[in-house]
C-alpha cells in the first residue's frame, strides 16, 4: 500500500497531535505503565513512522510512565541448527555472535516499532535472546532487570512485572492474536499437556560467549494443543482476545484508521488463564518436552 493509500484510508496524516488525541480518547492517561503492539500500516500515513508514535505515546503516559514492547532476536541461530550436519554445527558454535541487548536487532516479525524504541535513548532492553523485551520510562529498569533465563515468559519475567506494576495492554491496530501477555497465561495455567522446548543460544556471560540451554513454553508453536476447542483456521490467541472484548473487557475505539483496543494487563492475564484452565482443563495428555524447532 503506497503513502496516496493510506492518507485515504487515514483520512490525511496522522500526525503526533492527532495520534495523542486518539490515545487519549481510548483511555490512556498520564503515569501509564503500558505494553503495547503496533501494526503501523493499520493507522494510516503516520507522518514521521515509528518515531512520532513512540513520541505520542511519551506525551501522553509521560515521565512517570513506561513504555514496553517485545523484542526477540531476528539474527538468532536457528532452533533447530542442533540437527544440522555436525560440520555446520561445529561453525555456528564457534563464531555465531553473542546475542547483546544493545546491538541485536529485534525480531523484524515484530513490526517497525521494537526496534525503534528498543533503540531509543534511555531504552533498557531485557538479557533474555530469545523472548527479550525493551522498555522506556519510569520502570524500565525495574521491568526488564534480571530476566529469567528459564521460563522466560513465567513468573518474575517482564510480563509478570507488568501485571504486579498495575500495566496495560495497548493493541495499536495489531491483530489480537499477537497478544504476547497471553504467552504469560500459559505459562501460569494449571492445565495438562503444556508443551515445553529446549534450545540453544550464545550469551556473553562475565565477558565470555558461551553457549547456555534455555527451558521454556513453546511460545512458536503453542504451549498446549488447542484443536479440541479452536477451529482449524482460527488462531487460539485471537480467539481467546476476541471473547475477552465479548466479555466487556478493555476499551476500544480508533487511533488514526486502526481500531484498537486497550485492556488492564491484570484483567487480560486473569481471564487467559480462566480460558485455558476452563476449556483445557478435563485433557488429560501427558507433559510433551522436546527440543525447539
Amino acid at each position: 500500500m503506497d503513502e496516496l493509500d493510506l492518507l485515504r484510508r487515514s483520512g490525511g496524516p496522522v500526525t503526533r497531535s492527532r495520534l495523542r488525541a486518539d490515545l487519549e480518547s481510548l483511555g490512556l492517561r498520564s503515569g501509564d505503565t503500558v505494553f503495547f503492539h503496533t501494526r503501523l500500516s493499520a493507522i494510516g500515513y503516520v507522518a514521521g513512522g515509528p518515531a512520532t508514535l513512540i513520541t505520542a505515546l511519551l506525551d501522553v503516559v509521560g515521565p512517570r510512565g513506561t513504555l514496553m514492547v517485545t523484542c526477540g532476536w531476528n539474527d538468532a541461530p536457528p532452533y533447530d541448527f542442533t540437527t544440522w550436519p555436525k560440520e555446520w554445527q561445529d561453525q555456528i558454535r564457534a563464531e555465531h555472535p553473542a546475542y547483546h541487548p544493545d546491538l541485536s536487532e529485534a525480531d523484524h516479525n515484530n513490526g517497525r516499532l521494537p526496534e525503534a524504541l528498543r533503540r531509543w535513548p534511555g531504552a533498557v532492553r531485557s538479557r533474555h535472546p530469545d523472548a527479550s523485551f525493551a522498555a522506556l520510562g519510569a520502570l524500565a529498569g525495574e521491568l526488564m532487570a534480571d530476566h529469567p533465563w528459564d521460563d522466560p515468559h513465567g513468573e518474575d519475567s517482564p510480563l509478570a512485572r507488568l501485571v504486579e506494576a498495575g500495566g496495560r495492554v495497548l493493541m495499536l491496530g495489531a491483530p489480537l492474536d499477537t497478544m504476547t501477555l497471553l504467552h504469560h497465561a500459559e505459562a501460569l495455567a494449571d492445565a495438562p499437556g503444556k508443551i515445553f522446548v529446549e534450545y540453544e543460544m550464545p550469551i556473553t556471560v562475565r565477558g565470555e560467549r558461551v553457549w547456555r540451554h534455555f527451558h521454556d513454553i513453546d511460545s512458536e508453536e503453542g504451549a498446549f494443543d488447542y484443536s479440541s476447542v479452536v477451529a482449524e483456521d482460527e488462531d487460539p490467541f485471537g480467539v481467546i482476545a476476541d471473547d475477552m472484548v465479548e466479555a466487556g473487557l478493555g476499551r476500544s475505539g480508533d487511533v488514526g484508521a486502526a481500531p484498537s483496543h486497550l485492556f488492564e494487563a491484570a484483567e487480560a492475564l486473569d481471564f487467559g488463564v480462566r480460558w485455558i484452565e476452563r476449556k483445557l482443563g478435563d485433557d488429560h495428555g501427558a507433559e510433551d518436552g522436546r527440543s525447539r524447532r
